[in-house]
């Protein structure tokens, strides 16, 4: 079973990829209530059988989304089961794998294995930050393809290994700056949209894997809900949904195929 949550479609990308190559259907996407109301989520699982987590790492930690769905669901024989994850991201997770691995023992569950995918990046939030070039987020696909293929082998041999890309200062990054950012830098309140150049197509508000966006008149309102996937921002067609003043100029991603 592969449980995943995608923002931009490049976890989703990988999920359903890796669902090939170990020819696995039961492909779980987590998306309205079972983000929001994770205790309704049910699964069932078993002895010998593989639970793998897919989701982005977001700066360098696991998704607050992603640890209340960690800590809610219910996985019928989930203590039987093995659990894996494989987690995108842009460069590098810090100690992601670390985090997860502490949430799945917190459970009584089996951590087996981690692994990281580097994939396009998509935040685009702070100064400094920006998607990558066509050329540097097509290369990363191309290699993307790989490198599942090498993480489905070490699954199918149950290779017990953490084989992520950790970067630098990597625990710096994971127990200092990632509760800063989530504390100071994952409110919904920094979206704003264009009105000169909002076309109230209401794609955000379908498409908020939240159901936290629903249009007031013409325009967007975002509620308190928000996963901070950024789905919204680089799902708008008219390019018109900002975060402060600190994504103008900046570009957008979504996996190719998603748009």
């Amino acid at each position: 079973m592969i449980i995943y949550f995608s923002g931009t479609g490049n976890s989703r990308h990988v999920a359903l990829t890796l669902g090939q190559e170990l020819r696995d259907s039961s492909v779980v996407e987590l998306t309205g209530d079972f983000l929001r109301f994770p205790e309704l989520l049910r699964l069932e699982s078993g002895e010998g059988q593989r639970v793998i987590w897919v989701f982005p790492t977001y700066s360098w930690g696991v998704p607050p989304v992603m640890v209340d769905v960690i800590k809610k669901i219910k996985i019928d024989g989930g203590e039987w089961a093995d659990h894996y994850l494989v987690t995108t991201c842009g460069d590098d997770i810090g100690k992601c794998h670390q985090q997860w691995r502490e949430l799945i023992s917190a459970r009584w569950w089996k951590p087996i294995a981690t692994f990281s995918v580097q994939m396009p990046n998509t935040y685009v939030c702070m100064k400094g930050f920006d998607v990558d070039s066509q050329q540097v987020a097509e290369g990363k696909i191309h290699e993307s393809s790989l490198r599942v293929r090498s993480i489905a082998d070490f699954i199918r041999q149950r290779f017990e290994i953490d084989d992520v890309v950790e970067g630098r200062w990597p625990k710096i990054k994971s127990r200092f700056i990632y509760p800063y950012f989530k504390k100071h830098y994952m409110s919904p309140e920094g979206f704003r949209v264009r009105e000169d150049a909002c076309v109230s197509c209401g794609r955000c508000a379908r498409e908020c894997p939240m159901d936290n966006i629903e249009l007031k008149g013409k325009f967007p309102v975002w509620g308190a809900g928000c996963a901070f996937c950024l789905r919204c921002y680089h799902g708008c067609p008219a390019h018109a949904i900002e975060y402060g003043q600190t994504t103008e100029g900046k570009g957008q991603y979504l996996f190719p195929g998603k748009k």
